[in-house]
């Protein structure tokens, strides 16, 4: 099992890996011996991580300035992973968010959405996601082998008010996820495997205005979320490493096409 749940002398790429959560699994994944390679716009974001990845430990991270709904820069990213590293082991799709424009306020309704912005959540949480896997996963199938992992959200799984693109994105990330593990697997032999995560709730830069008060307080939103989970907290971005590390592992070699909820029971709840 030990030999089965190695990440040692592993290369896998990460979008959004200078986030809260692909933080955290970033240096998840260089604890454990496996090589990073980190893809943004923000070459500071990347340069910061990237120093941060290398102290813990040396050598171990690799920086890409490349906009994950370029076609053309990812095929020309595809070109020099297979230059420089040879093979990539696994692909770890992060990037994606949401912004205040797509977001509704309490007192608003659906009529107030901000079509353009709504737009931009899509585009970046879904294409941000299904471009790079359709290019990148070419590399894998040229080797024969690779794990993608894909990040889901609660909000596919039911409604959840105010996030109107984002829930539909994510929503659309579950079946793009069935339907891209169906068609490597069936076309390209059963080593090569795509599952996505569905993260409960967890605080980080971008919603931690929406989800605590300036004294550490939760606001109304923070405590509706809270009552409906079980284990009654948020959870903590390293909570999602058992799961990444488990779909990455040749451990999961007969898992794909699924999406995994890490959510300390929220999904699993129906609020009576």
């Amino acid at each position: 099992m030990n030999e089965l749940l190695s990440l040692k002398n592993k290369t896998y790429a990460l979008s959004g890996g200078t986030g809260t959560l692909g933080g955290s699994i970033a240096e998840y994944l260089v604890k454990n011996g496996a090589k990073v390679l980190l893809l943004g716009r923000s070459v500071d974001k990347l340069e910061k991580k990237q120093t941060v990845l290398n102290s813990i430990v040396a050598d171990s991270t690799y920086i890409f300035k490349v906009d994950v709904m370029d076609e053309q820069a990812l095929l020309a990213l595809k070109e020099e992973i297979k230059k420089e590293f040879a093979h990539l082991d696994g692909l770890v799709n992060l990037a994606g968010g949401n912004i205040p424009g797509a977001t509704l306020k309490p007192d608003q309704t659906i009529r107030d959405i901000a079509m353009a912005d709504t737009r931009k959540v899509v585009d970046i949480n879904l294409f941000g996601t299904v471009i790079p896997t359709i290019i990148l996963s070419e590399i894998m199938v040229e080797q024969g082998y690779g794990s993608i992992i894909n990040i889901s959200s609660m909000a596919a799984k039911q409604s959840i008010s105010r996030v109107l693109g984002y829930s539909m994105a994510k929503g659309a990330i579950d079946i793009f996820t069935k339907w891209m593990a169906n068609e490597l697997a069936s076309k390209h032999g059963d080593k090569i495997r795509v599952n996505a995560i569905a993260p409960g709730f967890f605080i980080g830069n971008q919603n931690r205005r929406l989800l605590t008060n300036e004294d550490g307080s939760y606001t109304e939103r923070g405590n509706s979320i809270i009552k409906n989970t079980p284990m009654g907290r948020f959870g903590d971005a390293s909570e999602l490493n058992g799961m990444v590390h488990y779909l990455l592992s040749d451990a999961a070699s007969f898992v794909t096409g699924s999406v995994f909820d890490v959510d300390g029971g929220f999904s699993s709840f129906s609020g009576v």
